[in-house]
């Protein structure tokens, strides 16, 4: 399959921090890639690297089969960064016309303002959107060149439920185009519904690449939950196949390898009070890739073995259990 982009043994060092750790990572034409990881994983840096705007300290980096920088000046890439403001005064439509100009076979302004969901929007004046008008015109100007490679940083960051769902289906549509898609985000819901592929860094490593289903798979924990009544969680964490513990409100919830041998600890024990056994999420799952302790750490190799071609292993402080996914991203 023809690579839209390559990573070889990429690192990138900033003073005594080791942001990317021989990242090997191929990026296939036509294909929709989400790169998760928890703050200083990466990511970012990931990007930067790919767009030309930092250079690697080790391995290399290409994009079309050149230097990135060659790409970008040929107009074969778009990005839709976190960061920008739009020019004063300058309305939509002109915005987006200009940006276009710079391409060589650029959109049509109205097609990229439809795609983006602003058709409307032509002659307001860009400073006089609201947020998230102003995120689907990030959009709009990341297509207006109708790049071959398409780079979303945090897409959805300022947009509600409704407005994360049409952008999703734009960004969808764009990729039907047969256009090859990057995306960051901290939902994880969105990388699972409209990912094909699905990278986990952590700590400057890949620790899982594959589908949303494949990594769920081979990371194989499942939640068990029960109510506490008051009770206390002391020796849960020892139980068989717990990997982890997570309290929310009045109930316990374990992340578990072996939910069988942990359901009978647990009734054993008397404590089957609103007992519920479910598969775990693309969260749980990402939960456990990115816990420095030793029960993630296998899962991590496990995760890297079954769901891709990634493989590494972190070390570091053991992240509070009962800290929900939003709040580790942060």
């Amino acid at each position: 399959m023809t690579e839209a982009a390559r990573f070889r043994a990429v690192g990138k060092r900033f003073g005594a921090v080791q942001a990317l750790r021989g990242l090997d990572l191929g990026i296939a034409a036509g294909e929709t890639l989400a790169l998760l990881g928890r703050n200083g994983a990466g990511k970012s840096t990931t990007i930067a690297l790919l767009l030309g705007l930092d250079r690697p300290d080790d391995g290399e980096v290409e994009l079309f089969g050149g230097v990135p920088e060659a790409a970008v000046r040929a107009g074969r890439v778009g990005a839709m960064l976190q960061e920008g403001q739009p020019v004063p005064r300058a309305t939509v439509k002109e915005l987006v016309s200009f940006v276009a100009s710079t391409y060589p076979r650029p959109l049509p302004w109205r097609e990229a303002l439809e795609l983006a969901g602003i058709g409307e929007l032509a002659e307001r004046r860009a400073d006089r959107l609201s947020g998230g008008q102003a995120q689907r015109l990030r959009f709009a100007l990341a297509v207006a060149g109708g790049p071959e490679l398409l780079v979303l940083d945090e897409p959805t960051a300022a947009l509600d439920v409704e407005a994360r769902r049409a952008f999703w289906r734009s960004m969808r549509a764009y990729a039907g185009r047969g256009n090859t898609v990057l995306f960051s985000t901290h939902y994880l819901e969105e990388a699972d519904g409209n990912a094909d592929r699905i990278v986990v860094l952590d700590q400057g490593r890949t620790v899982a690449d594959g589908t949303g289903e494949a990594i769920k798979r081979a990371v194989g924990a499942t939640l068990v939950a029960f109510d506490l009544a008051g009770g206390s969680t002391r020796g849960l964490r020892g139980l068989p196949g717990v990997l982890a513990l997570e309290v929310r409100g009045d109930r316990a919830v374990l992340r578990s390898s072996d939910s069988d041998a942990t359901v009978l600890a647990l009734a054993a024990a008397g404590l089957v009070r609103g007992l519920s056994v479910t598969p775990a999420s693309l969260e749980d799952a990402f939960l456990t890739l990115t816990a420095h302790d030793s029960a993630g750490a296998d899962a991590r190799t496990d995760a890297s073995a079954g769901a891709g071609t990634g493989a590494g292993t972190g070390t570091g402080a053991t992240p509070d259990p009962a800290q929900s996914y939003e709040e580790a991203a942060r």
